[in-house]
C-alpha cells in the first residue's frame, strides 16, 4: 500500500490533518465568522513580523498565489515617475523583472550568479551612482538555488539611500524569525502555503502604512490594486471580490499550530533539522550540492545530477512519488540538479524515511554515487 505522500518541495507543502478539516465547512465571504478570522490574520502576519497597527505597519491580503502578492505591490506601489532597481540572482528575481516590463515600469536590473548571494556593497555603490532609484526589490530565500540573501544588510543600504525596500520572502517567513522594522523592509511578501503551513489560496504584503498609502491611485490592475484592497478591507473587513475563504480558515488554524508549536523561532528549529538530517544523508549517498554552506538557507537544497550518464532525474522522481515522496525539479540556468524541500509538516524521522527511499531507488536503478 502506497503511504500517505509527503511534499518535500517550497510549497504548497504537506500541511497536518486540522488544518485541512479546517476547510470542511463551507463559509460565507460576510459571516462574522468568516470577517473575524481576516481581521485575526491580519493581525497575527503583522506580529510575526515583529510590528503592528499602531506602530504604523498593515497587512494587506491578496487572492492568489504569491506571484500575484508580488505583481500587487509591484504594479501598485512604483509610480510613473518611479524607477524600480531589482537585484536579481535566480528565477525569482527576474520574474519580478518580467513584471515590470509588463507593467510599463520605469526600473533597472542589477544581476549577480545564481550561485552568489546579493553583495549589499554592490547595491550601494549602484544606488550612489543611480541617485534616480526610488525602490528596491529583492529575493529572500531564492527558492531557485536555495540561497539566503543579506536582507538586514541590504535593507541598511536601502534605508542609507532612503529608498524604499520591498522584499519577496515567499519561501522563508514563518520559517526564519524576521523583524520588519530592524531589517528596515517597507513592503514585505509571502502567501499561505509556504511555512506558516497553509493552502494555497492568497498572499499577503506586510507594509510600512505611509509607503502604502503613497501608492493610491498608481495601480495598473483593478484586481491587483494593493490600495484599494487594503482600503476595502479597513472600511468593511471584507474584500472586494470573492475571497478564498477556505483557505482563509486553514491559514487561521495554522497560525494557531505555529503558536502551539513555540512560534518562528520553534519552527525554524524544526526545519533546520530536517535539513542537517538531509544533507547528512545526502552527502553519504554521494550527491554533492550546488551551493557552498556559507550561503546556503535551511528551507531548500539544490543537489547536482550524479555524474552517471544512467541517472534519469524523470525516473528517479517517479519511483521516488510511487513511494510517497515528493520531490521538486531544478531550475538552475547553469547546471543540472534537483531540489528537496524541508519545510511543511515534516520531521527529521520523514526526512530519513526519504533518505532510505533514495537509497532504495539507486539501488533498483543500479546507480552507485562515489562518495566525495
Amino acid at each position: 500500500m502506497k503511504r500517505a505522500q509527503l511534499l518535500f518541495t517550497p510549497g504548497p507543502l504537506t500541511t497536518s490533518k486540522s488544518v485541512k478539516e479546517a476547510m470542511m465547512q463551507d463559509m460565507g465571504s460576510r459571516d462574522y465568522a468568516f470577517i473575524n478570522a481576516v481581521k485575526d490574520i491580519r493581525n497575527g502576519l503583522l506580529e510575526l513580523a515583529h510590528v503592528s497597527k499602531q506602530e504604523g505597519y498593515e497587512c494587506v491580503i491578496m487572492q492568489g498565489s504569491g506571484t500575484f502578492g508580488i505583481e500587487s505591490v509591484v504594479s501598485s506601489v512604483v509610480g510613473k515617475q518611479d524607477v524600480l532597481l531589482i537585484l536579481a540572482n535566480g528565477a525569482y528575481g527576474e520574474r519580478i523583472a518580467k513584471m515590470a516590463s509588463i507593467h510599463k515600469l520605469n526600473h533597472q536590473v542589477v544581476r549577480f550568479a545564481e550561485d552568489e548571494i546579493v553583495s549589499p556593497e554592490a547595491t550601494a555603490a549602484y544606488l550612489q551612482a543611480h541617485p534616480e532609484i526610488t525602490q528596491v526589490a529583492c529575493i529572500h530565500s531564492e527558492t531557485t538555488t536555495g540561497l539566503f540573501n543579506p536582507i538586514l544588510e541590504i535593507g541598511a543600504v536601502c534605508k542609507k539611500y532612503n529608498k524604499v525596500f520591498i522584499v519577496d520572502a515567499m519561501s522563508s517567513f514563518g520559517g526564519v524569525e524576521m523583524d520588519m522594522k530592524e531589517m528596515q523592509i517597507d513592503f514585505l511578501v509571502s502567501s499561505s502555503n509556504k511555512c506558516i503551513e497553509g493552502v494555497p489560496g492568497f498572499a499577503f504584503a506586510l507594509c510600512k502604512k505611509t509607503a502604502l498609502e503613497k501608492a493610491k491611485g498608481q495601480a495598473r490592475s483593478l484586481s491587483l490594486d494593493l490600495y484599494e484592497q487594503w482600503a476595502g478591507l479597513e472600511a468593511s473587513g471584507q474584500f472586494r471580490f470573492t475571497p478564498p475563504t477556505l483557505s482563509i480558515m486553514a491559514f487561521r488554524q495554522a497560525l494557531r499550530e505555529l503558536e502551539e508549536e513555540g512560534g518562528v523561532k520553534a519552527r525554524e528549529e524544526r526545519y533546520k533539522a530536517n535539513k542537517q538530517v538531509l544533507d547528512a544523508g545526502m552527502n553519504g549517498i554521494g550527491f554533492r550540492q550546488y551551493l557552498r554552506p556559507e550561503i546556503q538557507g535551511h528551507i531548500i537544497t539544490s543537489f547536482l545530477y550524479p555524474d552517471d550518464t544512467n541517472f534519469n532525474f524523470d525516473t528517479f522522481y517517479k519511483k521516488l512519488n510511487e513511494r510517497g515522496f515528493v520531490i521538486y525539479p531544478g531550475k538552475l540556468g547553469k547546471a543540472d540538479a534537483f531540489r528537496i524541500g524541508n519545510i511543511g509538516q515534516i520531521f527529521p524521522e520523514d526526512v530519513q524515511a526519504l533518505i532510505d527511499a533514495v537509497k532504495e531507488v539507486l539501488e533498483e536503478e543500479n546507480l552507485v554515487i562515489a562518495v566525495a
